[in-house]
């Protein structure tokens, strides 16, 4: 049996993710109170930077379990990602542990973060991977809609990889939404319109983030 990522450790994450990104720079939050407090949720977070991840985590209500490439998971980083309660991800292969781990964080009523874009890129939802279909189809989780704005506008003067300490960072959370058609269908076809209909909802979401931040 596959053990499931530790709740205690996503929230001790989420903690630690508080004090370094409120710490490091000035995360803006807005529609926070739109997260359900309970029940299983998938924030789909658009992914243009290193730091977008640690940022929800730390902004966000409640404690967040990311799927993350396995290659991010070297030397220390390994115990400790696994320790705040995150899933490795391989994605050269059919990762049925991290599947597992991702459907029982939500049958749990856990909040499970995902990429969607599958790489860092433009961070615009320009192309969606099945995955998130497939979580979301499959639990009857929410997906909340994240745009994470500002950290990829200018490399930072210390340290390249990283947005200027204390720049403004702002992360937008969106109406919540049912990626299903009701039906219940788990068919390739099902999976197909509900990941189209999702890539609609994310791309109208980044849109109204962008008008509302003047990014």
């Amino acid at each position: 049996m596959t053990e499931l990522p530790s709740a205690r450790g996503a929230e001790v994450g989420r903690r630690i993710g508080v004090g370094l990104m409120y710490g490091l720079w000035k995360p803006r939050v807005l529609g926070a109170w739109r997260v359900p407090a309970s029940g299983p949720v998938i924030f789909a977070v658009n992914h243009s930077h290193n730091i977008d991840g640690p940022m929800v985590m730390g902004v966000a209500p409640r404690p967040t379990h990311f799927l993350i490439k396995k290659e991010a998971f070297i030397g220390p980083l390994d115990p400790f990602l696994l320790g705040i309660g995150q899933v490795k991800v391989d994605r050269d292969t059919t990762d049925r542990t991290a599947i597992t781990q991702a459907l029982g964080i939500l049958a749990d009523g856990g909040v499970l973060g995902i990429f969607p874009e599958g790489t860092r890129g433009e961070g615009d939802f320009a192309s969606l991977r099945a995955g998130l279909a497939y979580f979301a189809v499959r639990s009857g989780a929410l997906i909340v809609p994240v745009a994470v704005l500002g950290s990829s506008d200018k490399p930072g003067r210390l340290i390249k990889e990283l947005p200027p300490l204390r720049s403004r960072v702002d992360v937008v959370f969106g109406e919540p939404f049912e990626a299903g058609d009701g039906s219940g269908r788990r068919t390739r076809k099902a999976l197909d319109e509900a990941t189209g209909r999702i890539q609609k909802q994310l791309a109208a979401h980044l849109e109204n983030a962008r008008r509302l931040t003047g990014r």
